[in-house]
């Protein structure tokens, strides 16, 4: 599948603003809101916060750290690669606003963790050098640079990267909403 790089990088960024804005707003909810949880299997607002902040750990300095080494060799087009392009179009929402389920890997899972507000300052912090990293995209060819990935034998192209970072993020801020219309 090709993208036009501009349009892909301004339509992910948009996704990233308005998820910033809606951690914002979970932070006028109370630690009760925020720790409640529908049954004991499920997680809470802060629980799908502190997943995506998990997630972030490892994929932000990865992709820092390959963007600092490559090459600044323009492309006005990206070219997403098999896997990457399969798992970014698992983590996406469907237009219903459904989710395909998937298990997370247990270092992932922040189920009965003590959370707070810090939480989501953590999450906002991330959003923000995401926005940075993928201005500094521009100027590379999002083809051509790879990162590593969760799952150590594949890696993908720094655009399916952004994509499932992106789009995972997308997932669980839906997953966070529909916890707070259950309150």
């Amino acid at each position: 599948m090709e993208f036009n790089k501009k349009e892909l990088l301004a339509n992910l960024k948009n996704d990233l603003n308005k998820g910033i804005e809606q951690a914002k707003a979970f932070k006028s909810l109370s630690s009760e809101q925020l720790n409640y949880k529908e049954n004991p299997e499920s997680w809470s607002i802060l629980e799908c916060l502190e997943h995506l902040n998990l997630y972030g750990d490892f994929y932000l300095p990865e992709i820092e750290n390959r963007i600092l080494e490559a090459k600044q060799t323009k492309s006005d087009t990206f070219k997403s690669g098999f896997f990457g392009n399969y798992f970014a179009n698992t983590m996406q929402p469907k237009t219903d606003g459904s989710v395909q389920k998937m298990k997370t890997f247990k270092d992932k899972n922040p189920i009965q963790s003590e959370l707070s507000i810090t939480t989501i300052n953590r999450f906002l912090k991330q959003q923000q050098k995401i926005l940075v990293l993928l201005d500094q995209a521009e100027k590379l060819n999002l083809t051509k640079v790879k990162t590593k990935t969760t799952l150590p034998i594949i890696k993908f192209r720094l655009g399916d990267t952004f994509r499932f970072v992106i789009y995972h993020i997308n997932r669980h801020l839906l997953q966070a909403k529909r916890v707070e219309a259950s309150l």
